[in-house]
Parts: C-alpha cells; sequence; structure tokens
C-alpha cells in the first residue's frame, strides 16, 4: 500500500511539473496557433538561472526563484520580438520550422555555458526528511515542488480569467481579428505568450531541479516529454494541460513501479503514456478538452 501511495504522490508531482511546461505550449498556441519547440531549452535556461543565482550569487532560495522566472520571461519575450515578429502572417509551418531552429540555437548557446555538459544541483535549503501519508515518505522536496506548482497554476488560472490583459489574450485567441477592432495589440499578446511560456518552463525546471537534481540532456528531454501532455489534454485547454500532465505523471510512475520489472530491459514508463494518448486520441481527436473546429466549404 506505502509503494502504491509514494507512486501516485510522485507521479502527481511530476504530472503537476509536466502541467506547468505543458501551459507554455498552450499559451503560444492559443495565442498564435504556433506549437514551439524550444520550450525544453527555456526549461533548461530557467533551470540553471536558478543554479547561477543560488551557487554563484549565492542568494536564497525565495530571491534565486523569483529572479530566475522574470530572466526567462524576459528571454522568451526576447526571442520573440527578434526572431519571430517578422514572420506574423506567413505560414505556420514557417514559424514551427523556426521554433526547431531557436531550440538548436539555444542548445548551442548552452552548450558553450559550464551548463552544457555535467550533472548540478542546488545547495541544500529543506530540513531532510519528510511526512509520511499511508506509510510512504513524502520528500519536503515533492511537497515544496507540489505547493509552489499549484500556487502558479491557480495563479495563472486567476489571470487568464480576471486580469485585464489575461482577457485580452483571450480575445487574440477566439478571434485575432475582432480583437484588433476593439484595440488589442496582437503582436505585443504574442510577445508577452513567449515571456509566459518562459516562466512557467522556468518553474518546472527549478521544481526538476529542486527533486532530482540538474542535467542539460534530461532538462531539454522533459519538454520534448510534454507533447503526449498538450496533445491529451487538448492544444488549446489550459484544464486540459493540467489534467493531462498529472495523468501522464501517474501512468509513467505506474509503469515504473509495476510494469518495468516484468519487462526485460524495462522501458513501458516511456512507452504506456503514448499508447494512453492513442487510445484517447482514437475515441477524441482533439483532446480531452481541446476544441473542435468545424470548417464548412
Amino acid at each position: 500500500m506505502s509503494f502504491l501511495v509514494e507512486l501516485l504522490v510522485s507521479g502527481v508531482v511530476l504530472g503537476l511539473i509536466y502541467a506547468l511546461v505543458a501551459l507554455g505550449f498552450v499559451l503560444i498556441y492559443k495565442a498564435s496557433r504556433v506549437v514551439n519547440f524550444a520550450q525544453g531549452e527555456l526549461l533548461a535556461i530557467g533551470a540553471f538561472a536558478a543554479h547561477f543565482f543560488l551557487v554563484t550569487l549565492k542568494l536564497p532560495f525565495l530571491l534565486a526563484l523569483p529572479l530566475a522566472l522574470g530572466f526567462t520571461a524576459v528571454v522568451g519575450y526576447t526571442l520573440e520580438r527578434v526572431f519571430l515578429k517578422r514572420l506574423v502572417g506567413q505560414p505556420i509551418i514557417s514559424v514551427i520550422m523556426a521554433t526547431i531552429g531557436l531550440a538548436f540555437f539555444l542548445d548551442g548557446v548552452l552548450h558553450l555555458t559550464p551548463y552544457g555538459a555535467g550533472s548540478y544541483g542546488y545547495p541544500s535549503f529543506l530540513p531532510e526528511g519528510g511526512v509520511t501519508l499511508l506509510g510512504a515518505r513524502i520528500s519536503y522536496a515533492q511537497l515544496l515542488a507540489l505547493g509552489l506548482t499549484l500556487a502558479l497554476i491557480l495563479a495563472f488560472g486567476w489571470f487568464f480569467q480576471r486580469s485585464t490583459l489575461g482577457v485580452a489574450m483571450r480575445s487574440v485567441a477566439d478571434d485575432q481579428m475582432a480583437a484588433m477592432s476593439l484595440g488589442v495589440s496582437v503582436a505585443k499578446v504574442f510577445a508577452l505568450a513567449w515571456a509566459a511560456a518562459g516562466l512557467t518552463a522556468a518553474a518546472g525546471g527549478v521544481m526538476v531541479g529542486t527533486i532530482s537534481g540538474l542535467n542539460f540532456d534530461g532538462l531539454v528531454h522533459i519538454g520534448l516529454r510534454v507533447f503526449p501532455v498538450v496533445i491529451l489534454g487538448g492544444l488549446d485547454s489550459i484544464p486540459g494541460a493540467v489534467v493531462a500532465g498529472i495523468l501522464i505523471g501517474v501512468l509513467e510512475n505506474l509503469a515504473a513501479g509495476f510494469l518495468d520489472p516484468l519487462v526485460p530491459g524495462g522501458g513501458t514508463r516511456e512507452v504506456f503514456p503514448f499508447l494512453v494518448l492513442l487510445l484517447v486520441l482514437w475515441f477524441k481527436p482533439h483532446g480531452l478538452f481541446g476544441t473542435e473546429e468545424i470548417e464548412r466549404v
């Protein structure tokens, strides 16, 4: 029983991290109908920025975290302004290829830094041990990640439902021409969507570093692992990203705990979520919460 609880709790924590990173995909897609293939690199930038603030500058975690989030948001904003602004109005495939190019560009830049190779960890700022739930041991790092990710997801939900800027971003996602006629700056919304994507990616990267340490290839891999979450939840659905993230995280852990020991070489953790994804898309091609678009010709 305790083993199952441990798998479920760690799966929920992992799923919420997936959900945070997936929010960046959803925000950019909702605003511009573009899939961002550089999200994993933004995640790595945010995680290593936090490491720089914590280790090199020796700042406290409560100061290093917002600085890392803000820095990565600025990086996302700058990438959109410098590389993607001129592609507004061009075929979507051109913009998607540009994001793939950005991913390789950021890969190269990060490999020029000390963080491009090797593994790193954040200084210990939490007490050792954890709490016990139904016989399962839950570390303080997992509890911190759980609390912070939930707080950030709720904050983003409030932002899009209540704030003026959030409503403007939703209006652009629904109808760009109508939003422009009401005085909404579509170009500004695109840039802010990239800034928000950088912020959510950085938050996910910091949570990964807090729980399991930092490795460049591992962080970028998480950015790719989020694709099933986005597709399963629905490309344009924020609640879908949260639900699908938790579902994928739990399925990965359950497969690793119960199926991997039965399979020579393991690997079911990598495959099982995609199997579930295919089964769901068979019945709901637009994902669990995606908007079904009907075109009349």
